[in-house]
């Protein structure tokens, strides 16, 4: 009798976790893996692992979708006049927003071996440096390379070890790093000027991959299952 009734609250649990995060839906996108807010269009740019980059308004509709190339994306940064993609295997890629032309750019430096096992799985801007979540399933190897971009290669000039396992997306948002983990479901807020964790904010259960800020108090959240979630910032607790 008790082993029914735990089969039957776990389900419950899991039904009302899954309706939680679906009730958040705003967009079906193919093995979304990152996301980023554009202040000049107000719109937000969603890459996929499939080398697809999309742009969608803040309710989820789909206003333009390009292949960029057979590249595994795994994190996007908008801008004015470009995008900026982290691609999983060790290259930064400049994607000029009318044309769509691309540039490579190789990361190099500091030793650091870019493999299935170590790559990049998220991304930030913050001034003119990048910073790059490394895949990583222990603490000891959680960690950030912070890269400069140059005109034909980027260079890593800095390594932070951060301890977050499975650091899976990146966003630079009120002078603060806030960094999802996909293992872990959660939100962390982190202090780059003491390297610490400042707090931890549980997510409902998916597969995070990305997450961003518009300026309206919304954060939005990509999915590596396929879609994108929007939540209220009040909703979770961030100032």
């Amino acid at each position: 009798m008790k082993q029914i009734v735990l089969k039957l609250l776990t389900s419950i649990i899991v039904t009302l976790t899954a309706c939680s995060s679906e009730q958040h839906k705003i967009a079906s996108i193919d093995e979304a893996s990152g996301i980023s807010y554009c202040q000049n269009s107000g719109t937000l740019m969603v890459a996929n692992d499939e080398g697809s980059l999309y742009e969608i308004t803040p309710k989820g509709e789909i206003v333009s979708r390009h292949k960029i190339g057979k590249y595994d994306l795994e994190g996007v940064v908008c801008e004015d006049k470009e995008v900026i993609l982290a691609v999983e295997d060790g290259l930064l890629l400049k994607v000029d927003r009318k044309t769509f032309q691309t540039k490579e750019l190789k990361i190099k430096g500091d030793g650091f071996k870019f493999n299935k096992k170590s790559g990049i799985e998220g991304i930030a801007k913050i001034g003119n440096l990048y910073y790059l979540a490394i895949q990583a399933k222990d603490k000891e190897k959680a960690k950030l390379l912070i890269v400069k971009a140059g005109t034909n290669y980027a260079k890593i000039k800095k390594i932070i070890k951060h301890g977050i396992i499975d650091s899976a997306g990146m966003e630079y948002h009120n002078k603060q790093l806030y960094i999802v983990s996909d293992k872990k479901d959660k939100l962390y807020i982190y202090n780059l000027k003491t390297n610490k964790v400042l707090k931890k904010i549980k997510l409902d259960k998916f597969a995070q991959e990305g997450v961003s800020f518009d300026n309206s108090g919304n954060i939005f959240f990509a999915d590596d299952n396929g879609a994108v979630f929007r939540y209220t910032t009040k909703e979770l607790g961030i100032r």
